[in-house]
């Protein structure tokens, strides 16, 4: 059944209480790579409850909790994610109680043959005194649902500076890492199972692309942001390709100003995974 159009553009949800501990923190910071090495002090910060803090990119969580998207029809086995988009408004508490808002603010059709894109806002302030800590955009790109008469998806144009990149920075990924990562919330057998994710389309379980991103997020954090967290400001980028547990992600970045300009790619393959990426730092 195709996609209906105004249904989809009305969906919402409000109000949605989310609490989160100290350990979902930790357990999200080794599900990007942090801490293997105990003895890097700058890491064990984040998965040990001794001044601990949490990373920015860790917000990506509180999507998880207004699934708006599974009250659709779409082909779930075709989704991948496609942009991811993080505004901080104050730094993320490493545990604390929430209410989150969530809509649908984009649905473009791109043909038959090509599938839809769908953005979901989603809005994240303190339960206690409404306090705003960050807004989220999600896109997802559902291979399977194009042809649906909706408007066309617009162009987007990212334009970073010429020449070398003023920072290049490398993170490995382990084997088990996927089945670590879903622990914070994203439970998508295409990360584990390997029958369904060939089933997609794909040789092996893949890892997800918000895992992609906070080892993203870390890199700028590490290489622009004098390892202080709350520097970060904004965080976008658009997945171009899958990245395979075991594989290590190089992030080149360019700085121009505020605003830091980024790309991912996977070493072993010399694969581009992310692209159009920008970030805003203070």
């Amino acid at each position: 059944m195709a996609i209906n159009y105004e249904e989809i553009m009305s969906m919402a949800s409000e109000n949605i209480e989310v609490s989160y501990t100290d350990k979902d923190s930790i357990l999200y910071s080794l599900g990007v790579g942090l801490g293997n090495d105990p003895m890097n002090l700058d890491e064990l910060k984040f998965v040990y409850e001794n001044s601990q803090i949490a990373l920015p990119s860790m917000a990506t969580n509180f999507q998880y909790h207004s699934p708006l998207l599974l009250k659709t029809n779409i082909n779930f086995i075709m989704v991948v994610h496609g942009e991811q988009r993080l505004s901080v408004t104050n730094p993320l508490p490493v545990s604390g109680d929430f209410i989150t808002n969530a809509k649908v603010i984009g649905c473009y059709d791109k043909g038959p043959s090509k599938g839809a894109i769908i953005e979901v806002e989603t809005t994240v302030n303190l339960k206690k005194d409404n306090t705003e800590i960050c807004k989220l955009v999600s896109t997802t790109f559902a291979r399977g649902d194009g042809g649906f008469g909706g408007p066309e998806s617009p162009k987007k144009e990212l334009v970073r500076p010429e020449g070398k990149p003023d920072y290049v920075h490398e993170i490995n990924t382990k084997p088990d890492q996927a089945l670590i990562f879903r622990l914070s919330g994203d439970y998508n057998p295409l990360h584990s199972d390997p029958n369904f994710a060939k089933s997609a389309g794909f040789e092996r379980p893949i890892l997800h692309g918000m895992c992609t991103y906070g080892i993203a997020c870390r890199s700028i954090i590490e290489s622009v942001c004098d390892k202080d967290v709350k520097k970060l400001k904004r965080f976008d980028c658009r997945f171009s390709s899958p990245v395979y547990p075991g594989e290590t992600i190089v992030t080149e970045m360019w700085k121009d100003g505020n605003n830091v300009y980024y790309q991912c790619k996977v070493k072993e393959r010399d694969k581009m995974v992310i692209k159009n990426g920008v970030s805003e730092i203070i």
